[in-house]
């Protein structure tokens, strides 16, 4: 006989997005279950965000110490420990994860642990136990996709997850997708001293960035011996004795040792209810509204399992316009335009807000400036080349801000506060930057739209 629980939110799933909602729930004075199949944290903390910045972080000592002679330090580069990557690696991920833990079980939160089934539209089923909430909140996440007629063995044929746990260097890779997760696997792999060749569909590498950053990396990644193909498709993969050969529409053919798929993640709603409950679908995602309600009243959806931005700070901040909503507080709808968007590979792209593209087609008559890093003394200090670029709308607020560069992930912070509170140009730059830092950077594309540029030639 199945067992019944009540709270006044059920969590389906302890992602970055189900638990930021869980904590803020409970925040609110409300009873909160969690339910976790695997561990909390989810894809963010164990498969995804934390654990390839560790592998980048390390990328970056790799490099550096190759590269050490040229700000006058000896050091030889014999090579890459991945023993010793991956201790590092899951040192840190399983520090998060203890800390993650306790902080959820301190705040009197319920953790189930099981594979769980929407069983109705104020119940969630986790081995024949019921729990019932006033809200369920479904967040599920999402999982790497692959295409038809590719078969993913976790050997030969890999995606993001099975690249983690690699025990040794690769010694060639061919990446299928040149979004984010691609990009930044490529760019560990070639500091690593593995030969890379990204294959992407679309014209460009990053194509949901602005044309400008995508045309930096590319500058970027020749130089560092990375090989890319774009805007051509790929046609099929056959086993060789060395690993695999990849054929693309164009005749073309890729041999290497590897073959990672990275052509995006899917929303994980397969066989959980969600359809048998009434709850309205589109391509395996959950519709909802700017509240992240569903047409089901009670049931939220949030994270990866709906059709905005898949990074983990969007569900986070998902999480917690759901956990204020039920609570009865005034909520005010996420900008995803607003949201701050950084890709770390060698180098780093940022950005916030609109392209140049997407200014245009949405009418404004657009105004931008670019700073390049060239003339920046903290850049030259890294090692690094890039631009800062801002656009604006014509006589009016800043409508974007685009970086290329070494650590640019660390000038986002600004760059989202310029464009979520609407500054002009005029707002920006009066404020005054530390000297030595990139930031200035920031600071000086600011002053050149507002009609004083000052490190700028021409």
């Amino acid at each position: 006989m199945t067992s019944t629980n009540n709270f006044d939110v059920v969590v389906f799933g302890g992602g970055s997005a189900g638990y930021a909602c869980a904590l803020r729930a409970s925040q609110l004075g409300q009873s909160v279950a969690l339910i976790e199949k695997d561990k909390l944290g989810g894809t963010c903390l164990h498969r995804g965000c934390i654990p390839t910045k560790a592998l980048l972080h390390a990328a970056e000592i790799a490099d550096h110490t190759r590269d050490s002679a040229h700000y006058g330090v000896k050091a030889d580069f014999v090579g890459i420990d991945m023993t010793g990557v991956n201790s590092y690696k899951d040192g840190i991920v399983n520090k998060t994860f203890r800390g993650l833990s306790g902080l959820i079980k301190s705040r009197g939160i319920t953790i189930v642990e099981g594979d769980g089934k929407l069983v109705a539209a104020n119940a969630v089923e986790v081995n024949g136990v019921r729990y019932e909430g006033r809200n369920v909140v479904l967040a599920t996440g999402s999982t790497p996709r692959s295409l038809p007629g590719l078969n993913i063995d976790g050997k030969r044929i890999i995606t993001s997850e099975h690249a983690l746990h690699l025990q040794q260097v690769p010694q060639s890779v061919v990446v299928l997708g040149g979004g984010v997760i691609g990009v930044e696997f490529a760019s560990v792999w070639r500091s690593f001293g593995a030969e890379v060749t990204i294959v992407e569909a679309l014209p460009r590498l990053v194509p949901t960035e602005d044309t400008e950053s995508s045309k930096r990396l590319e500058r970027a990644f020749r130089k560092r011996g990375i090989k890319f193909h774009t805007g051509v498709r790929f046609s099929g993969v056959t086993e060789t004795e060395g690993g695999v050969q990849v054929s693309l529409e164009d005749g073309k053919t890729i041999d290497a040792e590897l073959l990672m798929v990275a052509v995006g993640r899917g929303s994980v709603s397969e066989g959980l209810g969600y359809e048998q409950a009434g709850i309205a679908m589109e391509r395996g995602s959950v519709v909802v509204n700017e509240y992240c309600q569903t047409n089901v009243p009670g049931v939220y959806a949030i994270g990866d399992l709906i059709p905005t931005l898949q990074l983990a700070h969007v569900g986070f901040q998902e999480g917690i316009l759901v956990a204020e909503h039920i609570a009865g507080q005034e909520v005010k709808p996420i900008d995803y335009k607003g949201v701050p968007r950084v890709t770390y590979s060698d180098p780093e792209i940022a950005s916030v807000g609109l392209t140049t593209e997407q200014a245009k087609e949405q009418g404004y008559e657009v105004k931008e400036a670019m700073y390049d890093l060239a003339g920046n003394p903290k850049s030259s200090i890294l090692n690094t080349s890039g631009v800062v670029k801002v656009i604006t709308a014509q006589d009016g607020p800043v409508l974007g801000i685009h970086m290329v560069g070494a650590r640019v992930g660390e000038l986002i912070g600004e760059a989202q506060l310029i464009y979520n509170w609407e500054a002009f140009p005029s707002d920006v730059a009066p404020l005054i930057h530390a000297h030595p830092s990139q930031n200035e950077a920031l600071g000086e594309a600011h002053l050149a739209l507002a009609g004083k540029p000052l490190h700028v030639h021409g």
